[in-house]
């Protein structure tokens, strides 16, 4: 899998302070070849205003310039943007100078005159900083036991898969492409992905484009003004400029006609909006997370999707499994969707007799978790007693419980794990390393599991069922 979360240069954003712009020409022309994306100004006004509409990893202010100075910066930034790291550079250099900016958060002091690879080595050092705290994030989360990740459910490997990708994305705000089939949960992943980053304080706004005609889709994405067209009695703000600072959730993006792609497009690229009837452009903060049931190949290769727009949705893609063949998580998503209906106030459900649980793990599930969710529902909208029977399913439902269907069979998640382990363990003779890849765990894992669930440290004679 792409190291998806690992920083890079011209994903790095620098800023520069400093009122003398001869130094900031040598600066901007230094960092630009190195492959920073830099940013610069001349006085801590202009910049601060910056920083409150965009995150910047590290900057480097001046210590004197008139109206803020670079204290005044430093503080502001610490209370607006905590993550970033800001350096203080001064001609003036003090020691009490140096222990207030220290004091207030301040990464580093530099002194003028300064080499230019200097700057380089402190940028260096805060990306390394940050890649080794984004891998032991990553580490952590391999070492715990993931059934969920908020709304999602599933101990699936491609479920697994997904919680990884949303913990590598959350330090930064990559535009996303999710793929699946209708029911298989992509807005509620889109939904985790915004809650998991850093704009989850602001706006999460959603929208289906197939659901809205062509000439309605553009003033709904990008506003309108007073008079742009018949209706327009008054300006109307866009769901983009709605959503700054947060995430617009576009689905079924390969419905949108090709004409308003192009604009969509070029949003994407230049961080600007153009409402429709206006003739000013006005800049925007979002993160764009888009969605589709369609086949994304044939969609770019038929025309209907334009591919410079693919390629500008596609920085991460992920794909969202359909429930048939993750039979392993269908008890998980029932014991989730019981607990909800649960809490809604209705008669208590606790459990799913064994002949309900071996229907619903032999059926085929078109509509995928979607459906899964409203055959428990209206279990409960029927009135089942405390256990869903297997008369409580769909007829359709209930048709598939004679497939491979054994009697007495449990579907304790704790009993099936148990007896996964001791099969492992008795296939490898014992070799714990060997077990534990069987299992597809790490051998830690194992061994918590054993000490967990008090599994006797011996060969087993023959294989359990």
């Amino acid at each position: 899998m792409n190291r998806v979360n690992n920083l890079y240069p011209q994903q790095f954003e620098v800023m520069f302070v400093d009122d003398d712009r001869r130094i900031l020409s040598v600066v901007e022309e230094y960092l630009s070849q190195q492959g920073y994306c830099v940013s610069v100004f001349d006085n801590g006004l202009n910049a601060l205003e910056k920083i409150k509409e965009k995150t910047f990893d590290i900057v480097f202010t001046d210590l004197r310039m008139p109206k803020i100075g670079g204290m005044e910066l430093l503080s502001a930034i610490r209370e607006k943007s905590p993550n970033t790291e800001v350096i203080v550079v001064t001609g003036h250099a003090t020691v009490e100078s140096a222990i207030e900016a220290m004091r207030l958060g301040s990464y580093d002091y530099l002194q003028k005159p300064f080499k230019l690879d200097r700057l380089k080595i402190l940028i260096d050092r805060i990306i390394e900083k940050r890649n080794l705290q984004n891998e032991n994030i990553l580490l952590k989360s391999r070492l715990k036991e993931r059934y969920r990740y908020d709304e999602l459910i599933g101990v699936s490997p491609e479920m697994q898969e997904i919680y990884e990708i949303i913990d590598r994305i959350s330090g930064n705000s990559p535009t996303v492409l999710i793929q699946g089939e209708s029911g298989t949960g992509k807005e509620i992943l889109a939904k985790v992905i915004h809650r998991n980053s850093d704009r989850s304080n602001k706006a999460f706004i959603s929208i289906n484009c197939g659901a809205i005609v062509d000439g309605l889709l553009e003033s709904e994405l990008f506003g309108h003004v007073k008079g742009a067209f018949t209706g327009a009695y008054r300006d109307k703000v866009g769901l983009f400029k709605a959503a700054e600072g947060g995430t617009l959730f576009l689905d079924e993006i390969a419905e949108i006609n090709p004409f308003l792609q192009v604009k969509l497009l070029r949003s994407l690229q230049e961080r600007k909006i153009r409402p429709v009837g206006d003739v000013k452009e006005m800049d925007v903060d979002v993160r764009v997370i888009a969605a589709t049931n369609r086949d994304v190949k044939n969609a770019v290769e038929s025309g209907e999707l334009r591919k410079d727009l693919f390629y500008r949705l596609n920085v991460v893609s992920i794909k969202m499994p359909v429930l048939n063949g993750r039979q392993g998580d269908i008890p998980l998503l029932v014991k989730y969707f019981l607990d909800k209906f649960n809490k809604k106030g209705q008669r208590p459900v606790k459990s799913v007799s064994s002949e309900a649980m071996g229907a619903l793990l032999n059926y085929n599930w078109p509509g995928n978790v979607r459906e899964l969710e409203n055959v428990v529902e209206r279990a409960f909208a029927l009135g089942a007693d405390e256990i869903i029977k297997l008369s409580d399913l769909p007829l359709e439902i209930q048709k598939s419980a004679g497939i491979s269907q054994s009697e007495g069979i449990s579907y304790s998640l704790r009993e099936n794990e148990v007896i996964l382990i001791k099969n492992a363990l008795n296939k490898a003779g014992g070799d714990k390393a060997q077990a534990a890849r069987l299992l597809e765990i790490d051998v830690s894992t194992l061994y918590r599991k054993i000490k967990k669930y008090r599994i006797p440290d011996m060969l087993l004679k023959t294989p359990l069922q």
